[in-house]
């Protein structure tokens, strides 16, 4: 850890982006203040204690890949890199319900894909020209959407182009930038196996991701401020000048700096003249208790099912959870929890072939707000970190990474906001 400098850099906001920024300024010498509106940190990736299942749950489903490298950084510089877990290989499972195949995709070493020239290694059904739409996606303009670039050729587009494009960007092919899923090829996919080897947290986001977080900062001296929710700040002279917290007001001085790691809509609150994106798509996810506990298999951790309500299925031996990225565009956000659970139940004993298993509890968890607007409109509301106030810099999935709204993005959102002060001290 280098030398204290003077002045507080005041972090708003304890989800990913926040913790990131927060992480790399106490690291490099800089006095920390975390500020939360809730009770907790990690905002849309925290785990809690569900008292109707008895189990720590996440609040959503989430698959790393290990090309992700500012969220694997994150995670060796607060200590728990080893807290994720994955198959051997970059392989992903499939399941088709309707018609009952299974298949595993698995990616080829080097940055050639030769996997895509291999008809035993390709999905079922598809040709080598199927894929050629990733050209198009890395010459897409801004306005130009994954439906505009992708072939909709069955079986290539329900089993490659829309899992993939609502897996990584939480919206449908006819909505998403195209751009932004140009980045997750160019990121993983198009590096080979080394950087698209499946990894998900051994016990949850909170154990991963949140709470080594909280306490490395803690042993740094780090000020954390939980039920901290900033109603509005001053500017003058081209700086922040105060944080009103309600029954608090802070004056920031003359050597203090602030990034602002809010969710879009809450950052256009205290920015009103800054367009953000807006608010993106519903995920919807179902926990589901086991009777008996499936054997921990690291090959079978999880499985992408085709042609079913239910689109990604996690396994951790007493817990099995369900995921529908962009619920609203699939027609999923309004469904009845007790139409949900048996629903998804059933797809998920088909995909992963569980036969007739029960299940004593369940859980359905619908997050509003989960993603920004992904939609290229709403992508060029994408602010940069920089702003044009001296001392604030901006945090969170939703600025100008040219990512999607993922944990990796979040992760790198806050490392830029806290390099962009750093450079500026």
């Amino acid at each position: 850890m280098g030398e204290t400098q003077e002045g507080v850099v005041h972090v708003i906001g304890a989800g990913l982006a926040g913790l990131a920024a927060a992480v790399r300024l106490a690291d490099a010498g800089r006095r920390v203040a975390l500020y939360e509106a809730a009770g907790q940190a990690g905002g849309r990736c925290r785990s809690f204690h569900d008292k109707r299942l008895g189990r720590l749950i996440d609040n959503g489903n989430h698959l790393l890949l290990s090309g992700n490298r500012s969220a694997l950084a994150f995670l060796e510089e607060v200590g728990s890199r080893d807290s994720l877990m994955g198959p051997d290989k970059a392989a992903i499972p499939f399941a088709d319900l309707a018609t009952g195949e299974r298949w595993r995709l698995e990616m080829s070493d080097g940055p050639i894909p030769f996997w895509m020239l291999d008809p035993r290694r390709r999905i079922p059904g598809t040709a080598f020209r199927d894929y050629l739409g990733a050209v198009s996606l890395a010459l897409a303009s801004p306005q130009t959407t994954v439906a505009d670039c992708v072939t909709r050729r069955e079986p290539a587009y329900a089993r490659f182009w829309e899992p993939l494009t609502l897996a990584a960007l939480n919206a449908s092919p006819a909505k998403s930038q195209a751009r932004l899923l140009w980045k997750v090829l160019e990121e993983t996919f198009l590096k080979g196996a080394d950087a698209c080897r499946p990894l998900i947290p051994k016990e949850g986001l909170g154990p991963s991701f949140v709470d080594p977080a909280l306490a490395h900062l803690r042993a740094r001296g780090a000020d954390i401020r939980f039920n901290a929710r900033l109603r509005r700040a001053e500017f003058r002279d081209g700086r922040v000048a105060t944080l009103d917290f309600g029954e608090e007001t802070l004056s920031v001085a003359e050597g203090d700096r602030v990034v602002l790691a809010l969710p879009a809509t809450r950052a256009r609150e205290i920015l009103p003249d800054t367009p953000t994106p807006d608010d993106g798509e519903v995920i919807v996810n179902a926990h589901y208790v086991l009777e008996e506990p499936i054997p921990l298999d690291k090959d079978n951790l999880f499985c992408a099912l085709i042609h079913s309500r239910t689109q990604w299925a996690f396994v951790r031996e007493h817990v099995i959870s369900a995921t529908i990225s962009a619920a609203g565009d699939v027609g999923e956000e309004d469904a009845s929890h007790d139409n949900l659970i048996p629903s998804l139940w059933a797809e998920i004993c088909q995909g992963l072939g569980l036969g007739e298993r029960a299940f004593s509890s369940a859980r359905i968890i619908k997050e509003k707000r989960a993603t920004f607007d992904q939609s290229p409109a709403s992508v060029a509301r994408r602010q940069p970190t920089r702003t044009r106030f001296s001392n604030l810099a901006l945090a969170g999935d939703w600025t100008a990474t040219g990512l999607p709204a993922t944990i990796e993005g979040a992760i790198r959102s806050g490392h830029a906001a806290a390099a962009a002060l750093l450079e500026a001290a």
